[in-house]
């Protein structure tokens, strides 16, 4: 693709157009990190375990390098090469809400941890995980073949994927730990910006499939085999570090069988936005989990302010013992999709 450099601007007056549908939800559910108290959160930090302590730490440091790279290099780069005007301004606003997000987890550590410490996880222990750099470096490989004012159709369908596997696979490891926490009411406030995240995080995800289709109908179709087989060999890359990257944080609280499976729920939604087949068949994840996610339960204080029809109670209904009671819970609706 070859850009002229002229004068540019951008009409947003159309009709039925996609882009403006996408832009419209981000903005409803736009949301910056002082809304939200994680302090209120301390007094149950103190009661984990010095482990249960590390593993969230370090979930949300990893989750805070995987957005720095999205907010300042991926969708920046999309929003200047992406063909259609509308697009770019659908992508800026998400590079926007990326840095909100990586702000919003030194915010919960402001709460929760010594400078010292926050220092400790985010500048040294995040540059020196391998698992964490393997990742960074397989995806921005991608992003940075478009540092040249005219990448190819294909450089910039490829960089998209790569959007798309981060968000909509490579965080939910990181995002597994603060969802099982608030999902049996512990750490809700925090729980709610992860949630809030987790929201935008798949709205970006889906938006960005859908932009990269178009692109992706352009090719012929030994190209579309070629670009998929590169893509998929990617995908196993990313897959297999993350298997290991969750050993490495979740092992010592028994939990990585099950983070596995919500990975892979996961790595198939991230197929999906690309309009792809699913390759994973997994066991339905631990439903406590999805309770970390649900909005048709009591309006417990985890649940966000605004963008998906919430609205925090000015006198909160306390967590009762059947709240937990997962029996009767719809819990397995979406993980049992992959099991057909």
């Amino acid at each position: 693709m070859t850009r002229e450099i002229k004068a540019r601007a951008t009409n947003w007056d159309k009709d039925n157009s996609i882009a403006l549908t996408y832009w419209k939800q981000n903005v409803k559910q736009m949301w910056t990190e002082e809304e939200f108290k994680p302090s209120k959160d301390l007094s149950v930090w103190k009661t984990l375990s010095a482990d249960e302590q590390e593993t969230y730490v370090k979930a949300l440091s990893g989750l805070t390098g995987l957005d720095t790279t999205q907010g300042t290099e991926g969708m920046p780069l999309l929003a200047f090469h992406y063909p259609e005007e509308m697009w770019r301004g659908v992508f800026a606003f998400m590079s926007m809400m990326e840095n909100i997000h990586h702000k919003s987890y030194s915010h919960i550590f402001t709460s929760l941890l010594e400078r010292k410490d926050t220092h400790y996880y985010l500048k040294e222990w995040v540059p020196a995980n391998k698992y964490l750099n393997k990742k960074t470096k397989l995806i921005t490989t991608n992003y940075y073949k478009l540092l040249k004012p005219n990448p190819t159709d294909r450089e910039i369908y490829v960089a998209m994927a790569s959007s798309i596997f981060l968000e909509s696979f490579l965080f939910f490891s990181g995002f597994y730990y603060p969802l099982y926490l608030a999902g049996q009411g512990k750490m809700v406030h925090s729980g709610e910006i992860i949630r809030k995240i987790i929201l935008d995080e798949t709205i970006h995800g889906s938006g960005t499939g859908y932009a990269a289709q178009v692109i992706f109908e352009k090719f012929s179709k030994e190209e579309q085999e070629d670009i998929r087989k590169e893509l998929m060999e990617l995908f196993d890359q990313l897959y297999f570090n993350e298997v290991e990257y969750a050993a490495s944080l979740y092992d010592k609280l028994g939990l990585t069988e099950d983070v596995i499976r919500y990975i892979q729920y996961n790595g198939n939604r991230a197929l999906m936005n690309l309009g792809w087949e699913t390759v994973f068949n997994p066991e339905p994840f631990n439903p406590i989990v999805e309770n970390g996610l649900r909005t048709d339960t009591t309006n417990h204080d985890f649940f966000s302010v605004k963008g998906d029809g919430y609205t925090l109670a000015l006198n909160q209904v306390p967590l009762r013992d059947k709240d937990f009671d997962f029996n009767n819970v719809i819990s397995y609706e979406l993980s049992n999709k992959f099991l057909q």
